[in-house]
């Protein structure tokens, strides 16, 4: 073929590129949650085309297709487990006074009411809280739901799957469900066995029979298990050695679930089964009625956030509960990636006097997200507001206390996936005696931290500080 040939369908083909390119850069400025998002898709869009066009295909949608409609036009056996829920949990609805009115917002934003009735029992660390997950998958007498982002099939994953099959062998029912992404590394005779077994195990996948469009850049990454809709198990950790400490470089594992026994475990029960129908089609045949401890329990929210939810729940939460303090707003998290307007309502929570902290870890265990937090340094420190760095292993717990009045445990980090890109699913207290427990395990985490002053920013080099900042232009998909 002449050269002069090669250059011309070459050139043929970049305005080709181009103008697609050009097109998906409209979409983005149309479409995008975030000004932040949609001037960094633009600029790389038609700048450099040929590498951003095929990550724009994978990483630009905004909105998880198919999940609503899956969720809310669906066969009418999904409305009905809605409404079924609904009228045995109405008695148990949790009232509030005159000057608890923000707990209705949080109702509103996750669909789903504060329940009474409850026990909890915050689980520190992976070895308290796969003990008792343990325990509590020993005792199902009917079904076990299991939801991880991460299974391995390591020493933890095997223990599990034993134990499973331990109970399928009594009659036990087991669904286990698994993010598609997270577990690509399991093998496939981990489920495969389950299976065999009579267990129905699937993965979370972005396309069903309800939507074929690409959507690789979403995650489940909600940490369920439910015992027989009594008991429930919501939190940071997944199934892997590291998070009982087995990893070296990350040892000691610093995570946090909590164990939910009483009517609180339907609503969790629930979620599990919205993302099981999305997956399968079908509904699992399961308890509704609510179990009730001996003693008087406390208000608790099952809140579940995603990208196919109609607003942006999870960041709308977190400035909500943020503008809601008065006293104290203590947040822990492995990644710190907000957007302006989580920022902003931190800024203003500091300066009204409000004991913002904020608890990230020293080490990292990804570091475009690590490089990214330092660019937030000025923003946060320069108007009060107080940040650590946990010293005594690797910190992935989720929890965020305010005042004396709110206390949030689940699986969303302080980041934009979390916020806009992830399913995640945050169990909220509003009782003063499980917020007592939460301040003092982050009196103890605070204790095994350090505070951060903006020269751990201003003496890095200027190649640190260049890569931070780039880093920080990725944070809509981080």
């Amino acid at each position: 073929m002449p050269s002069e040939l090669i250059f011309t369908l070459a050139g043929y083909f970049y305005l080709a590129l181009e103008i697609a390119a050009i097109f998906s850069a409209i979409n983005a400025v149309m479409r995008a949650r975030t000004s932040q998002g949609a001037i960094a898709w633009a600029i790389a869009l038609i700048s450099f085309p040929l590498l951003s066009l095929p990550l724009y295909f994978i990483f630009g949608r905004s909105k998880f297709h198919g999940y609503v409609k899956a969720r809310r036009i669906s066969h009418k056996k999904l409305v009905s487990i809605f409404e079924t829920f609904q009228d045995n949990t109405e008695r148990y609805r949790a009232q509030f006074s005159a000057g608890e009115q923000m707990f209705h917002t949080f109702e509103s934003l996750g669909k789903m009411p504060f329940l009474n009735g409850n026990i909890t029992e915050l689980l520190i660390d992976g070895e308290q809280a796969f003990s008792e997950i343990f325990e509590g998958i020993s005792q199902a007498k009917s079904y076990i739901l299991l939801q991880f982002y991460i299974v391995k099939n390591d020493g933890l994953g095997k223990q599990l799957k034993s134990a499973l099959l331990q109970k399928l062998d009594q009659g036990v029912k087991v669904y286990f469900l698994c993010d598609a992404i997270g577990s690509a590394a399991l093998p496939t005779d981990y489920f495969s066995e389950l299976q065999k077994a009579g267990a129905e195990a699937v993965t979370f996948r972005c396309m069903t029979k309800f939507s074929r469009r690409m959507q690789l850049n979403f995650r489940n990454h909600r940490k369920i298990v439910v015992i027989d809709g009594r008991t429930a198990y919501v939190g940071g950790h997944n199934v892997g050695d590291e998070y009982l400490g087995k990893l070296a470089r990350l040892s000691p594992w610093r995570d946090t679930h909590v164990k939910i026994t009483g009517p609180a475990a339907l609503s969790v029960q629930l979620v599990f089964v919205e993302d099981w129908y999305w997956v399968t089609q079908q509904i699992p045949s399961l308890v509704w009625k609510p179990n009730l401890p001996d003693e008087v329990g406390q208000r608790v929210l099952a809140l579940p956030t995603g990208p196919a939810d109609l607003m942006d729940t999870c960041s709308l939460f977190f400035v909500h509960a943020i503008n809601s303090a008065r006293k104290r707003c203590w947040i822990v998290s492995p990644y710190f990636v907000p957007d302006e307007s989580v920022v902003s309502a931190l800024q203003l929570a500091a300066l009204r006097g409000v004991d913002v902290r904020i608890l990230l870890p020293e080490k990292a265990d990804h570091k475009l997200v690590y490089l990214a937090g330092f660019s937030y340094f000025h923003e946060i420190l320069d108007s009060g507001i107080k940040l650590y760095r946990y010293k005594k292993g690797f910190l992935h717990q989720k929890v965020m206390l305010v005042d004396d009045q709110l206390a949030l445990v689940g699986t969303a980090n302080f980041d934009n996936r979390s916020f806009r890109l992830n399913f995640e699913i945050t169990m909220v207290f509003a009782d003063q005696e499980c917020n007592a427990a939460v301040l003092n395990m982050l009196d103890d985490d605070f204790k095994n931290s350090t505070a951060v002053t903006t020269d751990d920013y201003d003496k890095r080099s200027l190649i640190f500080k260049s890569l931070a900042r780039i880093s920080r232009l990725f944070s809509p998909i981080l």
